[in-house]
């Protein structure tokens, strides 16, 4: 059994929460928000971002007491946040503590070193003179699926594999299954670059009406994959992690899931909803119109030729329709 802080009780951290605590761990949930933190006091259950399902877990609204009463910090938090809560943590932290991040982003430039939020959290801790074990747990993991108990595969990696292999047997379960891996640089990125894909898809999902359709959203799976074949190694991931659970494992889930946050953020695109007021009407969070940006901005320093993210952020930018993005896209193929 592990002692388990998960920060953050959106729906993949509540999801973990869930499927750890049934399987014997002693699981602590930290959240600033006021309404999840009442609804599972009260009635166990996080009504906001997971309803229906039934927690057995501790939760709290104090960073501190999370943090100590935990071996294994779990860090379900998006990637535009992430950051500011290590600092918080840092001080609480235990040279034994191991951190687990879970973002599927790319961090700030401002961050410094190789634009992933994983190093820029070991670039925070060694700042701090701390040398705590920094692990990456991505893959395809629908949260309402995962606190169902459908099987599910995704990847722990870390630069050491015999830690990701300790970490992947502690936390996998019956319906759980992690692979482990050491190259924590691809899967990170693949977590990040497949946002961008399911965003697509789900414009093609808003334009059903008029040009969309399967046989499209193939189209555009097909330029997104080709593409971050190309350029992802490019900044550092093994060319095999393109072909597991956190590369096109991931990419084919959130790009077709009718629970992805990033495809239902493209359909409102695609069907004519400006980007400002589609962001607006989701409450959780869409990283792919960040991670577009970001590798937009990484490829043009590497002179990495990219036109699927190039038309995706033309759109994001509002300087093409929907129709002009994925039609770009496709003809990309030529």
């Amino acid at each position: 059994m592990s002692r388990i802080a998960i920060i953050g009780m959106g729906n993949w951290g509540t999801a973990l929460a869930h499927s750890w605590s049934s399987d014997s761990h002693r699981v602590i949930g930290w959240t600033v928000e006021d309404e999840v933190y009442g609804s599972i006091m009260e009635n166990g259950v996080n009504e906001k971002y997971l309803p229906g399902v039934e927690l057995d877990i501790e939760v709290t609204m104090d960073l501190r007491l999370a943090i100590e009463e935990s071996e294994l910090i779990v860090m379900a938090l998006p990637s535009n946040v992430i950051l500011n809560i290590v600092d918080q943590i840092i001080p609480h932290l235990r040279p034994s503590h191991v951190l687990l991040d879970l973002a599927k982003g790319l961090a700030p430039s401002e961050a410094g070193g190789s634009g992933l939020i994983s190093d820029a959290i070991e670039i925070k801790l060694k700042s701090a003179n701390l040398s705590n074990t920094v692990v990456v747990l991505t893959g395809p993991t629908i949260a309402p699926e995962v606190a169902k108990g459908v099987i599910t595969t995704a990847m722990v990696a870390s630069h050491d594999i015999s830690i990701s292999n300790r970490i992947a047997d502690r936390l996998a379960t019956d319906s759980i299954i992690l692979v482990p891996s050491e190259d924590s640089v691809g899967c990170e990125l693949w977590g990040a670059f497949k946002n961008t894909v399911a965003l697509s898809c789900g414009v093609v999902d808003g334009l059903r009406d008029n040009i969309g359709g399967d046989n499209l959203k193939a189209a555009l799976v097909t330029v997104g994959f080709a593409e971050g074949q190309r350029l992802l190694p490019q900044m550092g991931a093994s060319e095999d992690t393109a072909f597991g659970p956190a590369g096109l494992g991931d990419l084919y889930v959130t790009s077709t899931s009718p629970k992805s946050r990033n495809r239902t953020l493209g359909e409102k695109l695609g069907s004519g909803i400006p980007l400002e007021q589609a962001l607006e009407e989701m409450h959780m969070v869409a990283e792919g119109v960040r991670a577009a940006r970001m590798f937009s901005e990484q490829a043009a320093s590497l002179g990495c030729d990219v036109p699927f993210i190039d038309s995706l952020c033309a759109l994001l930018d509002g300087k093409i329709s929907a129709q002009d993005c994925v039609r770009s896209m496709a003809e990309s193929l030529l």
